[in-house]
């Protein structure tokens, strides 16, 4: 499905009209088995129209997000990424590592948003009052009373998070494709360390590596060994 780009300012229409600063937030990478989390901010202070062609990053082909990341990066007021480890996901969970990543993300933008617009029915910016986020040693999570609206769907409504998905897709999958070089068995230059056929094939023959996330149900945790 492709958004019209008019339909993708509906929200920040809004909100630049009533002299807000707007960030678009999204992430890449939380289903994954392997590799990092990346978190993208998009930010906007004044109503322009969007590249050509922008739309949720997993409705794009690869050569379509590498040919949108210069535009993006040229249309946003200001962008930045921000990641976790797989070491970190294991040490805190997904929930405090998405607010860790996104955290790390608004800590480099030069402009300082009022508003954030959030890809799906959750608050990335802020831990969970249900985790047990107290007994785990992680970096602050400093945007939680952020203004924000979260948007199901979000990165197929908004051009400021569709921005933000694929810049943070087109970052993550470079490293993933970087990663595999140092472990080609697993696959990840075509499976981005996601669930793939072949990449649970080599985790039952060869068992995890340290770029997993150990944390998870692997097929291959009863393994004593890892590379």
């Amino acid at each position: 499905m492709r958004v019209a780009s008019d339909d993708l300012l509906q929200f920040e229409r809004r909100l630049l009209n009533e002299g807000e600063v707007v960030v678009g937030i999204d992430e890449v990478g939380r289903g994954a088995l392997a590799g990092p989390m990346c978190v993208g901010a998009v930010v906007l202070s004044s109503l322009r129209e969007p590249p050509v062609g922008l739309n949720d990053s997993k409705l794009l082909t690869p050569a379509h997000r590498s040919l949108l990341e210069l535009p993006l990066q040229s249309w946003a007021d200001d962008w930045s990424l921000g990641s976790v480890s797989a070491q970190e996901i294991d040490a805190c969970g997904v929930r405090v590592a998405l607010a860790i990543a996104a955290t790390r993300a608004l800590d480099t933008l030069r402009l300082r948003p009022t508003h954030a617009l959030i890809d799906g029915p959750l608050n990335l910016l802020r831990i969970p009052s249900d985790t047990n986020a107290r007994e785990i040693d992680h970096p602050a999570c400093s945007y939680g009373a952020l203004d924000c609206t979260t948007i199901v769907k979000g990165d197929q409504r908004s051009a400021t998070i569709a921005g933000a998905s694929v810049l943070a897709k087109v970052r993550r999958d470079r490293w993933m494709t970087s990663l595999a070089n140092d472990f080609p068995e697993y696959g990840w230059a075509a499976n981005k360390g996601y669930g793939a056929p072949a990449h649970l094939a080599a985790l039952r023959q060869v068992g995890p590596s340290v770029e997993h996330r150990r944390s998870w149900r692997l097929p291959a945790l009863e393994y004593p060994h890892a590379v």
